[in-house]
Formats: structure tokens, C-alpha cells, sequence
């Protein structure tokens, strides 16, 4: 339980964010942001505008501000209790206005994404010779210094350096687009987490992260400890999908069966889809590209059967933020007790919107794991 509630402290800027004025800070209504473990993270401030005084007769004078003009900075620190978190720092890319007839009911509302939407921004075409994908993610985050950004690269398990008189990695597309492309490989992924600090930002490139200290854990009909308002469960048998086949080895020419009984991932079900399905599952074909290795060929054809199972069971709702007393964050694992063995245990948090308005916070969130049941017979709070 959160007894000091929710405080917001908003910066913003063109070039370094800086903390808003009061008038600013003041008109600020509600906020709404989203994370996701793919793709970029959004957010959504709502300011309260009027036209008062002398330069109401020019325009709103939230408009006429350039604080809140596309492409500045934004950073937004949320304090529960004492324990500041960095939700959000993004760039601002869209700008609204719906004036009102009635005295302050016009408002202003700024959109945008985290600060990886600057990756976005110039498609090019670029050789990295010698240079596996580790490699190539490492150069390109370095050439963004002014984001702050901590790289996390974590190496597939088959790697195939590229040798120069063989092959030539070529991006051909954004900086962001071509460091997903890579992810998608291995079914991995890369996002940008605000954090630990006000401008400094994880760079994370890597399998999804179903390691580390689980958070703060979704209590569902357990009285006074419920924090979650509502959920719901499903599951997807149909997902589940081996590789069995066989592929041509480009450096040999020799035919070499590829097989995928398992995911690579840790289970977080004690009845995983896969082996609990057999023989009722997808089989699929490997990649057949032209020019492949084996190791290449296995290692995505690894990533196709753990794509798969991602997502067999998947859970959907929405809690309390101040019951709560924390930030639930994605990418990362979660304790849900309360709702059952096939329910309870361990979850993979997908994506979480918080939305805050005055004495109000709350947390919609989507969680997946490759099966039912759980593999704790306790989940602590």
C-alpha cells in the first residue's frame, strides 16, 4: 500500500530537459504511458490551456511556449512513497489542441516516444565489414552519446562472424530498423528502458529477459492484499511449432537434419505447451535461403520454436497503482497468486500503460508464458 501517493516531477527542453516552470508543471492534467518489450514506448501529457491576458489574443499560451514544441526532451520522474522511478524519457512528436467554449476546458496534449524514435529518423546504407551482430549494435548505440545510452548486448547462442572475402553485413534501412532486423534473427529484441537516472537510458539487445528478481507480485481475490482490479486468462494450443527438416550447409554442400524438440528459454509453466502437446503440435519447415550455414539455419529455426512459445497462455487486466505501491514495469518477470494453479506463478511482463491523473494511478498490463500451472508452490508478495 502506497501511503504518501503518487508525485510527478516533469522535465523538459529542446536540448538538456530541464524542470518545467510552475505554470507549466501546474496545467498538467493527466499522463498516460506505455512499454512495451517490442517496439518503441509511447506517451501522452494532457495540459489544461486557457488564453488569459495579453497574449491570449495571439494564441494559447501553452502553444506560444516553446517547452512543449516537437522533438524536445521529456523526462518524467514518478515518486511512490520515497522511491523515485524514471517512467519516461522521450522525445515529443505530435501536438494537439481542442479548444473548449467554456473557460478552461481547452486543452493541449503532447505525444511521443522514447528516445530510441531518434534511430528512426534516416535510412541509410551502410557496410560493416567483419562484424558480427554484436559487433554492429555496439558502433551503432555508440554513435548516439547524447541519449545516454547503456548498452545490454547479449550474444545469441550460434554466432557466424562474417568473413569479408564470404560475406558483407550491409544495413540497408535506420539504425533502429536495422538493430531489430538483427533481434529478429534469433527472436530476439531491442528496446530502449529509461533509467536508472534522469538521461541516461539501457540499450538492451538481447533475448527477452525471463531471469532476475521477480517484481512485486498481482494479488487477485486475497481481500485486503488485492491490488488487481480485473484479469483475464487465455490459451493458445495452436502456437506451439518444432523445426523438423533438414538444410543444405553452404560451407560443406552437405544436407544436415535440423530439429527443434525444445525452446532455449527457461520454462516459466510447470506444463510447458510443447512437450505436454506432443504429438499435436506445428511442424515446420527450416529456412531455406539460399547461402546459409548450418549454424545460421539452426540458430533460426531455434528462434522460430521460441517465437512460438512466447505466447501460449497469455493473461490481460488492470490494478491499482497506489494499492499496488509500485511501478509494474515489462520486460521483465512478475509473482501472480490468487487465481489457481493453472494461473499462478511466475508471468513474463509484455507491456504495462500507466495513467495518472490527481489521486488516481492505475496500470493496465499483458502478461505471457509458454504454458499452465506453476512451478512455486509459493509466490512471495
Amino acid at each position: 500500500m502506497n501511503l504518501l501517493g503518487v508525485r510527478l516531477t516533469l522535465l523538459v527542453g529542446p536540448t538538456v530537459a530541464i524542470p518545467a516552470p510552475a505554470p507549466v508543471a501546474d496545467a498538467l492534467q493527466s499522463v498516460e504511458v506505455t512499454e512495451s518489450d517490442q517496439g518503441r514506448s509511447g506517451f501522452q501529457l494532457t495540459f489544461s490551456s486557457g488564453r488569459e491576458g495579453p497574449s491570449g489574443l495571439v494564441d494559447h499560451a501553452l502553444l506560444l511556449n516553446p517547452l512543449l514544441r516537437p522533438f524536445n526532451r521529456v523526462i518524467l520522474l514518478m515518486t511512490l512513497d520515497v522511491v523515485p522511478v524514471v517512467l519516461l524519457d522521450g522525445i515529443i512528436t505530435h501536438q494537439q489542441v481542442s479548444p473548449g467554449n467554456d473557460p478552461g476546458t481547452s486543452t493541449v496534449t503532447v505525444t511521443g516516444e522514447d528516445v530510441s524514435v531518434m534511430m528512426d529518423m534516416e535510412e541509410k546504407i551502410v557496410e560493416h565489414p567483419a562484424q558480427d551482430e554484436t559487433i554492429i549494435a555496439l558502433k551503432i548505440l555508440a554513435s548516439y552519446p547524447q541519449y545516454g545510452f547503456i548498452p545490454d548486448i547479449r550474444p545469441p547462442i550460434a554466432i557466424d562472424p562474417p568473413i569479408p572475402i564470404e560475406r558483407t553485413p550491409i544495413q540497408r534501412g535506420t539504425d533502429r530498423g536495422y538493430l531489430v532486423e538483427m533481434a529478429s534473427r534469433y527472436s530476439y529484441v531491442f528496446y530502449v528502458r529509461p533509467g536508472p537516472a534522469p538521461f541516461v537510458n539501457f540499450a538492451y539487445w538481447g533475448p527477452p529477459e525471463r531471469f532476475g528478481v521477480p517484481q512485486r507480485a498481482l494479488s487477485v481475490a486475497m481481500g485486503p492484499h488485492t491490488n488487481v482490479e480485473s484479469i483475464n486468462f487465455a490459451y493458445n494450443a495452436l502456437e506451439p511449432t518444432m523445426v523438423l527438416g533438414s538444410v543444405q550447409d553452404r560451407a560443406t554442400n552437405i544436407k544436415l537434419p535440423v530439429i527443434t524438440l525444445a525452446g532455449t528459454r527457461p520454462p516459466l509453466s510447470a506444463l510447458p505447451a510443447l512437450p505436454v502437446n506432443l504429438p499435436n503440435v506445428r511442424k515446420a519447415q527450416p529456412d531455406q535461403s539460399e547461402g546459409l550455414t548450418y549454424v545460421q539455419a539452426y540458430a533460426r529455426a531455434l528462434a522460430r520454436t521460441d517465437r512460438s512459445l512466447e505466447s501460449v497462455a497469455t493473461a490481460s487486466g488492470e490494478l491499482d497503482g497506489l494499492r499496488y505501491g509500485a511501478a509494474l514495469r515489462p520486460r521483465g518477470l512478475v509473482g501472480l497468486r490468487g487465481a489457481g494453479f493453472s494461473n499462478d506463478g511466475f508471468w513474463y511482463v509484455n507491456r504495462v500503460s500507466h495513467r495518472i491523473k490527481r489521486g488516481e494511478y492505475k496500470q493496465s498490463f499483458s502478461l505471457s508464458r509458454d504454458g499452465v500451472g506453476s512451478l512455486t508452490p509459493v509466490v512471495s508478495p
